[in-house]
């Protein structure tokens, strides 16, 4: 079964049409699920005009109904979005404000405190962002292996930080100028350059290498 298969041997060695019958999970009463995926395959000619399927031409096929049709869709919908983004689509950050609006309307209204770190390329291209850490910020939560582990795991060059006041008042404390620079000093002997640690409130937001915290 194809279930079995991609266990045992990796999606990579799955033809197309067991690839679709994984995402169908059944056939019909006549069919197998395998029987249908094949026949989807033909009445599209191939994987190249059934991504550009609409529900409504999926629902069409006998044993498509609503929600495998759906589900197809939007399987299909997500191949499609990884293979056109490419990789200088990636979000750069060159500025305080350019990390602000990458994270402010997630941000603005959480709350609880949230530590997020964003993971830089040599280019200063996101490579990937991580809710770390949540509650009240002091040195005691905020763990610099954390911080870093994801660094060095994802080969990140630098890494900007980020965390909310949920009062909406962007105004650092004494423990955030302490936390920044105990990441500074742990960058600097990981070789991992810490960027900017930025203090999101509502809809305004404070630089903590602008106030000179990190030089």
């Amino acid at each position: 079964m194809p279930r079995e298969r991609l266990v045992q041997e990796g999606a990579a060695y799955l033809s197309n049409q067991e690839l679709l019958a994984i995402l169908l999970r059944t056939g019909t009463t006549n069919e197998s699920v395998l029987q249908l995926a094949n026949r989807l395959l033909v009445e599209f000619d191939g994987i190249m005009m059934l991504k550009e399927a609409s529900l409504e031409e999926l629902q069409a096929i006998k044993g498509i109904g609503q929600v495998k049709a759906v589900e197809l869709r939007a399987a299909l919908e997500l191949g499609k979005r990884i293979h056109t983004t490419q990789q200088g689509e990636r979000y750069s950050i060159k500025t305080p404000e350019d990390a602000s609006d990458y994270v402010m309307e997630e941000m603005r209204f959480l709350t609880q405190e949230h530590f997020v770190a964003i993971y830089l390329n040599t280019k200063n291209q996101v490579l990937h962002k991580k809710t770390l850490f949540i509650g009240s910020l002091n040195a005691s939560i905020v763990h610099p292996r954390e911080v870093f582990k994801e660094a060095l795991r994802r080969s990140a060059a630098s890494i900007v930080c980020l965390h909310n006041h949920p009062s909406g008042d962007p105004s650092p404390s004494q423990e955030d100028r302490e936390v920044t620079k105990r990441l500074v000093d742990c960058g600097k002997v990981l070789g991992v350059e810490v960027l900017d640690h930025i203090i999101i409130g509502d809809q305004r937001y404070t630089s903590l290498r602008e106030h000179g915290i990190i030089p």
